[in-house]
Parts: structure tokens; sequence; C-alpha cells
């Protein structure tokens, strides 16, 4: 699907003994625009319980209504991942996701009193930056679990393909097709491995995307509401509208691979595997998710003595205090 990475420097192979989980030190609250509802949203991200996962809670409801973030909770896909219990429903969680899965976080308690995460920027990197000021800790109760995948699973629609496969570390690959001169070899692949690079550095700021010639599709079914150039790239018939352009000169790519990245935490644990994708969107990444699930010689959950080439944000060599800032 794809036949080029990023070359970079490995670390050195090795095996660790022990890896805890974590969560932040104390809450931290955050107020935005929903991109989908309009609506501003109020957000508190709160510490949790070892082995309590990443919960969402419906806050603004009669009775609260909480919904773990797992893949078998996601209940629409439609231009966002949108957990959904009964009527409660907790859309576009994939950027928070995101950068929960980027700094190896275990366990929050996520608070909305609405039915969407806030938009802020567009990417992950603002809900990074709040994580680690809110103090990332270990909880030495509870040692940390991965997903190790064992065996390859694949789903495609069409032309559209998503692949888990086995690989001692977390590699994530991803390619995509637009008719739109903006688009070419140069910025329409990217492949990234973690164990020598960090989703900080390569992924976090890269925001969602959306062209002109969509637009009245996507106003007219009443999404993107919230939508502005303050949190969207906006993309007419031949170039960026955003004042300062992209951040990245494969910004739409690596956008895709955050949001990838937040799809794939709804596994409940980091992946210890390769995703590829061509053209994958969240429904896409949901249906290989749950078909992974399903096929239960395909994976094992493991602690970290089975990590080999870790992403970064799990070596050794990196001092938590320098993770959480």
């Amino acid at each position: 699907m794809l036949n080029r990475c990023q070359k970079r420097r490995p670390l050195p192979a090795f095996r660790m003994m022990k890896l805890f989980q974590r969560t932040i030190r104390n809450p931290i609250h955050a107020s935005g625009v929903g991109l989908h509802s309009g609506a501003t949203i109020n957000l508190t991200i709160n510490p949790a319980k070892p082995n309590t996962g990443i919960v969402f809670q419906r806050t603004d409801r009669d009775q609260p209504v909480i919904i773990k973030a797992k893949a078998e909770n996601v209940g629409d896909t439609t231009l966002s991942t949108t957990l959904v219990k009964g009527e409660a429903r907790i859309a576009t969680i994939e950027h928070l996701l995101s950068a929960c899965a980027g700094l190896g976080l275990d366990n929050l308690l996520i608070q909305t009193d609405g039915a969407e995460v806030p938009i802020l920027d567009g990417s992950s990197s603002i809900f990074v930056f709040m994580l680690r000021s809110a103090g990332i800790v270990e909880q030495k109760e509870a040692e940390k679990r991965f997903i190790l995948v064992k065996k390859s699973v694949e789903v495609c629609n069409g032309d559209k393909k998503a692949r888990i496969s086995p690989y001692s570390g977390f590699k994530i690959s991803f390619s995509i097709d637009f008719d739109h001169p903006l688009i070419n070899v140069e910025n329409n692949t990217l492949c990234i491995d973690f164990s020598s690079t960090t989703y900080m550095h390569e992924v976090a700021r890269a925001r969602t995307f959306g062209f002109e010639r969509d637009i009245e599709y996507i106003k007219s079914n009443n999404y993107a509401r919230g939508g502005s150039l303050d949190n969207v790239v906006y993309i007419d018939q031949e170039k960026v509208v955003n004042k300062h352009g992209l951040r990245y000169k494969d910004e739409l790519v690596k956008h895709k691979v955050l949001d990838a990245i937040g799809d794939l935490y709804l596994l409940g644990h980091n992946l210890l595997g390769s995703y590829e994708g061509h053209k994958s969107g969240h429904h896409l990444n949901n249906q290989l998710l749950r078909k992974l699930l399903q096929t239960k010689d395909a994976f094992e959950i493991v602690g970290a003595d089975k990590l080999v080439n870790p992403p970064i944000v799990f070596a050794p060599a990196i001092n938590l205090e320098e993770v959480s800032g």
C-alpha cells in the first residue's frame, strides 16, 4: 500500500521489564465550540484510578451518562467518531483520544456539558498542552498493558483499505487521494515509526481540513456549524485559504494519521503493531478494530516486557518529567 517511510536513526532495541499506567496529576478545564454542533462546550479532564481506562461523561443530562472509550461503543462515524449510549452521544472524540494515545495516558475521566468535544484549533496540540500542563504521573500500583498484534487483519470498502499487522513497535502509514492540485506525490503519503520520533513533533499540530467543493453538502446536512478558519484548514479550488497556510507541507495526510491514532486508541490500550490506511476514515477504522477484537488469535494483551522497539514516549531514556513538561 505504501512503500516509503521516514528514515530516522532508530533507537537500540531492548526489552523493558515493567512500565506503569499513567494519568494526570490535576484536573484541567477548557471551553470551546463544537465543530459540528456549533455549540459552546465546557470540557473537564480529570485523573482516574488505575484500570479505569479513558471514560467520557455527559454532565448536562438529568442523570449523568458515562461511556467508555471502546470500539464497541462507537455508534456513528459520520465526519467524526461518536460514542453512543442510549440517547446520549459524545462526538468528535478522536483528536483528544489521539493526544491521550500520543502521551501514553491510560486512565482519565473526561466530562463535557454537551454532545461533542470542543474542536479548539482543529488539531490535538492544545489537548497535548493541557494534559502535559496537568502533569503526567505514573500509577505504580498498576502495570501498563498493550495490544500486541499477532496476525494481520484488514478491511476494505472499494478502494479504501485499513490494515493492522504484527510489528515490533508502533508504526503508522497512510495515503490519501484527493483530486486537487494541492495534493501530489510529495505530500500524499506518510509513514512514521514512533520508536524514532515523537507524536508531539510529527503529528499533534496537524489540523482537520475541508474542501470548498464539499461545504454546501456538509452544511446542508447540519455538520460543521462551528467550523471556521480558526479550526479548519479551508481549501478552495486551488489553494489553502487560511492566512498562514499549512503547518506542515504534508499537513493533510498527517491529520489523517492523527485521526487514525485516536480511533486506534478505542482498543483500550496502546497498540504494538503496524497500521496502514489508504483513503480510510472513521467508519473503516472502527470496522478494523471490531474485526481485530473478534479475531481472538490476532492479538494478545501484554505487559511492557514484550516491548522491543518502544515508542519514544515509553523509552526509559525519556524521563517522565520531560514528557509531562
